[in-house]
């Protein structure tokens, strides 16, 4: 140090070039054999002074370096600490401000340590930016994960961007870094600087634990308001505990919030007006879920989300963060619940994203044979950090937390339990003992599902996993994942390709509709029609269906009916509920000028009676993941085309028998067995008149008599219209 106390010139050189490897030990106050010494940095500035709480001179600085270092020895008595303000001046005036680097750390060790150790459950509270009183000065408290950076910077509005003038702490046991900014308020854009090993300059990093985001084609952070929500849904939250969902009705409608409906000149809607239409039209509808597709924010609108990068922020296409909380309070006060889609599977490589953030593979595997999807060109996260373990796990427990959702719905876990997943051979890195399932994925699922339902009562999570892999519904104690629900993907690609056959051939494709059955208690299922079963060719569900246009409605209805007596829960993806004719398309509105023609507004309710039904009706939802809740009556009358099927709730409950016909020729004096005699009233007809069928049924049920059949004591002769589901419920003997 020159006279004790003045700066070397060497730390000044690398501070002004933004290299200095401890910007916190050279600016700030500090105490020196000489006495306390402030040094600042001020761009723009000809005079600096450091002023006292009365606003009084402490002592005028001393420009050391033209790029605006400037540094003074306090002579009065004082000993640091103490508080103190700058003072700056140049030809256009003058302005006082804070000094961050005053400022001690917010962070502590209890954060390196459960950050280091993966178990920080709340590390959203402590990292991104938080609006916060610190020492007395409210202000922005910035903290990062770069452990191999060489220099990690806040820049953004309220610093023109200059990388030098908010040069962060590093905490030398966890890589986190941090600086509180005083005076930087809710509605500041930011990213982190970075300078990764070697002096290597990145691009600019939005933050990874970012709250908000800018508007695409823009991709900063924002600086989010730190005033809690006033949510309204205790006593929905509350009674959400008391539901064991499995033996609960369960419709799930899947929406895109960026095309269910579109504004004048196809602007997206913002959550408030979702929220005016959207939940009341799910009322209306009887669905008991709402399942977003993903809402965290993404830059590219053809991925739909599914290529996150700001985690934590809900996207910009429809307002912030406290809108998209109105639409949770406010299908919560309706009696609607939320469901997610979360994806912690992959992230995209943007260069302001995840990808080398810190100039090295860091949220993701270095290897691109373990690191890099090639289905989708993203990147792969690294499941045997702890801190990326942490990180992904506490982003699930904070849309529980901060926005209420009731259930995460986990994209794409196949890719995430098997290391060769759509890869060749040599393109993969199998483990020590040749296997392939990703034991570190596997850790990472559980892990979280303990977590959700530890935390949360009451919340779910759902996978949606395509292979055979066994126990993804059972709990973790049992050795399954620990997931609540699976959806079917086998159900659901079998049955639409029975039904997308003509009927004349069915019968040679009858296994379709009862292999599922064979394997339908194993996990606890939910029955997706879901968004990838109407895009990229494989066209909507009413256009998957043969023959002309009343066939075509016909055989949807009758799907729809089958579907819903099915076990399993169900989830249904927009459009599909009235006759969507075209392909889902992302980038505009659903078409709903076709619920002007009939058979469109038919079908829409018929699914809005099926929810009613399925909901009113204990035996068709209680035992969805019970063997004991279904019975085949009729299950090989291929020639026919017909299927028959008993379901049954608690003791108690009315059972209700389910009869589909895929043929367009009605069946009279079709017999079926019935578990006891008596009258069963027809309580739904996908044929009905009132649904755009033909009107033909079985108008006032039928009676069963005692005349044994299919393995049942008593029956009855049923007419069967053509191309329709039918279901009977026992009404008395």
């Amino acid at each position: 140090m020159i006279d004790g106390w003045r700066a070397d010139d060497g730390d000044v050189t690398a501070f002004v070039a933004a290299r200095h490897g401890d910007p916190f030990g050279v600016l700030g106050l500090h105490a020196t054999p000489d006495g306390p010494v402030i040094r600042a940095f001020v761009p723009g500035a000809d005079r600096l002074t450091a002023l006292d709480p009365a606003g009084k001179p402490i002592v005028e600085l001393t420009q050391r370096d033209p790029a605006g270092f400037f540094e003074g020895l306090v002579k009065a008595p004082k000993s640091a600490p103490f508080r103190y303000t700058l003072q700056a001046e140049n030809a256009g005036g003058s302005w006082t401000f804070e000094d961050p680097y005053r400022f001690g750390p917010v962070l502590g060790p209890l954060d390196d340590h459960l950050f280091a150790e993966g178990t920080h459950r709340e590390v959203y509270e402590r990292l991104g930016a938080h609006v916060m009183e610190h020492e007395g000065v409210t202000g922005v408290n910035f903290a990062v994960w770069a452990p191999n950076a060489e220099r990690v910077s806040a820049v953004g509005s309220f610093n023109d961007w200059d990388g030098r003038r908010h040069q962060m702490r590093k905490r030398i046991g966890s890589g986190l870094w941090e600086i509180f900014a005083p005076g930087v308020e809710p509605g500041a854009v930011y990213k982190y600087e970075v300078v990764g090993r070697g002096g290597v300059l990145l691009p600019l990093k939005a933050d990874p634990v970012g709250f908000m985001s800018e508007l695409r084609p823009k991709n900063g952070s924002v600086v989010a308001p730190s005033k809690p929500f006033p949510w309204t849904d205790d006593a929905y939250l509350e009674h959400r505990q008391t539901i064991d969902r499995r033996r609960a009705p369960m419709t799930i409608y899947e929406v895109h919030l960026g095309s269910w409906k579109r504004g004048d000149d196809n602007r997206f809607l913002t959550y408030d007006e979702l929220a005016d239409d959207l939940i009341p039209y799910a009322v209306e509808m009887g669905f008991t879920h709402l399942e977003f597709m993903p809402v965290s924010e993404y830059p590219y609108d053809p991925s739909w989300g599914y290529q996150p990068i700001g985690l934590f922020a809900p996207t910009r296409r429809f307002g912030d963060p406290d809108g998209f909380a109105r639409l949770v309070d406010r299908a919560h006060a309706a009696g609607i619940g939320i469901i997610l889609d979360w994806v912690p599977a992959h992230f995209p490589v943007d260069m302001h994203g995840l990808a080398l953030f810190d100039g090295t593979a860091l949220y993701e595997h270095a290897d691109p044979r373990q690191g890099f999807h090639p289905d989708w060109n993203t990147a792969i996260y690294n499941f045997g950090r702890r801190e990326v373990v942490s990180m992904l796990a506490a982003n699930a427990v904070f849309w529980l937390e901060r926005f209420h959702v009731d259930a995460l719905r986990v994209d794409a876990v196949a890719s995430m339990l098997y290391l060769d997943y759509s890869r060749k051979e040599g393109e993969w890195v199998p483990n020590w003992d040749g296997t392939n399932d990703n034991r570190e994925a596997v850790a990472f699922l559980k892990g979280v599902n303990e977590l959700v339902y530890e935390l949360h009562p009451g919340a779910m999570t759902i996978a949606e996993e395509s292979t055979a892999w066994p126990g993804v519904s059972a709990p973790t104690y049992a050795g399954g994942l620990g997931f609540g629900f699976k959806w079917n993907m086998g159900w659901m690609h079998d049955t639409l390709e029975y039904i997308s056959t003509d009927p004349v051939h069915r019968q040679w494709h009858h296994d379709q509709l009862t292999f599922g059955l064979l394997y339908g208690f194993s996990e606890n299922f939910i029955l997706p029609l879901s968004h990838d079963e109407v895009v990229h060719g494989k066209k909507s569900i009413l256009s998957k269906m043969p023959g002309d246009e009343w066939q075509r409605f016909a055989n949807a209805r009758a799907y729809y009916g089958f579907m819903w007596a099915h076990p399993g829960k169900k989830l249904l993806f927009m459009g599909q509920e009235f006759g969507q004719t075209q392909e889902w398309k992302e980038s505009q509105s659903l078409d709903w000028h076709l619920l002007q023609y009939p058979f469109h507004a038919g079908l829409k309710a018929l699914v809005r009676d099926l929810n009613r039904v399925y909901g009113d009706t204990p035996s068709l939802y209680a035992r969805d993941c019970e063997p004991e809740g279904f019975r085949w009556i009729v299950a090989d009358d291929r020639q026919q085309s017909v299927l028959a099927w008993l379901r049954t709730g608690n003791p108690g409950d009315a059972p209700v028998a389910a009869v589909s016909n895929f043929t367009p020729v009605p069946r009279s004096a079709y017999r079926i067995g019935l578990p006891m005699a008596g009258h069963w009233r027809e309580i739904m007809n996908t044929d009905a008149s009132v649904y755009g069928g033909s009107g033909t049924g079985n108008l006032g049920g039928v009676v069963a008599t005692d005349i044994p059949a299919h393995g049942l004591p008593a029956s009855a002769e049923i007419y069967l219209p053509p191309l329709a589901t039918v279901y009977f419920e026992f009404s008395q003997a």
